[in-house]
């Protein structure tokens, strides 16, 4: 992505400001995926205001449809239900819903427990924790700036998530080492690979066409999660030819591989390791293809053709 489309990206990430708050039409799109899920489970948003956000909005408001168990809510303190707080009130709170009691599928505001924490209600802290254990799903959209350290939690908790992240996370070592050995995928996406937030930090640099009020376009957004979902199960259908095209895929300097700038460029006749673009795994199918390596040749440096190195790849190979 162009450094353009990710400048408030870059700002959010060196100023901290970076809790993107998500539209509920995203949440609506991708989580009705999941809905097999969520029956009699314990839904956990911990990175959510639960007087403002789409996430509690979403579950409880579809509390007996999905027929949860329960859901809770937490944020960094802030006491008041403006959007945007500023985080410096002196208690913060978690709201606690089990379900419409008065029979008119409505999540009134008397059913609804609000609890005080003694601490800030970061998902670091010790109650925040407490309530983490509780949980079966964790669904919310951490700060990008803090998501290796948000992931570890879920995986040092054994917890199952649908989260939002950027996909340049997937470059990081600790979170592409749960990818290659299956402990963490992509769920189904933003659609044209952008998201639309809820944030006023920053100015809006959307073109006049892709421009939303109130809004700032993120580019590279998607959905990772450790879910079990239909699309994973998906072969991509390969319909490029090696044999006669070998100009087309040179090969690198220090790995015995080919590249591929483009998944669906993926030839169907070459059973060697392949390089690809980290978007290919939105298309990938562990059944079908196996991880070998991400970015790095034989001599531990980035791969490199004609000297060269082209942008992070991921060395995969067609399974047999």
């Amino acid at each position: 992505m162009s450094e353009s489309k990710n400048k408030n990206l870059h700002k959010a990430k060196s100023s901290k400001k970076d809790e993107f708050y998500t539209q509920l039409s995203d949440i609506e799109n991708e989580l009705k995926h999941y809905k097999e899920h969520f029956k009699d489970k314990v839904i956990y948003c911990n990175c959510d205001d639960p007087r403002v956000s789409n996430f509690f909005h979403y579950f409880s408001y579809n509390f007996e449809k999905l027929q949860l168990k329960k859901l809770i809510t937490t944020c960094y303190k802030s006491q008041s239900a403006d959007l945007f707080s500023q985080n410096d009130s002196e208690r913060a709170i978690y709201l606690e819903y089990n379900g419409d009691k008065n029979g008119n599928n409505v999540p009134d505001a008397n059913e609804i427990g609000i609890h005080y924490l003694e601490g800030d209600g970061d998902f670091r802290s010790r109650e925040s924790i407490e309530l983490l254990k509780q949980a079966d799903i964790v669904v919310s959209n951490p700060p990008f700036s803090l998501f290796r350290e948000y992931v570890s939690q879920l995986v040092e908790y054994d917890k199952k998530f649908i989260i939002v992240g950027h996909q340049n996370a997937i470059t990081y070592k600790e979170i592409f080492n749960l990818i290659k050995d299956n402990k963490i995928w992509l769920g189904y996406g933003f659609k044209g690979g952008a998201g639309h937030f809820i944030n006023q930090h920053y100015e809006d640099y959307a073109t006049a066409t892709d421009r939303k009020e109130g809004m700032i376009r993120v580019s590279g957004v998607v959905w990772f999660t450790n879910l079990s979902i239909k699309k994973r199960e998906e072969d991509l259908i390969l319909y490029e030819t090696y044999n006669g095209n070998e100009d087309k895929y040179p090969k690198y300097d220090n790995y015995d591989a080919i590249n591929v700038d483009k998944t669906k460029d993926i030839p169907f006749d070459y059973d060697g390791v392949v390089g690809v673009p980290i978007t290919f795994l939105d298309k990938y199918n562990p059944k079908q293809f196996e991880i070998v390596k991400f970015r790095k040749g034989n001599d531990e440096k980035d791969l490199s053709i004609n000297g060269k190195c082209p942008y992070f790849r991921i060395l995969i190979q067609k399974k047999i």
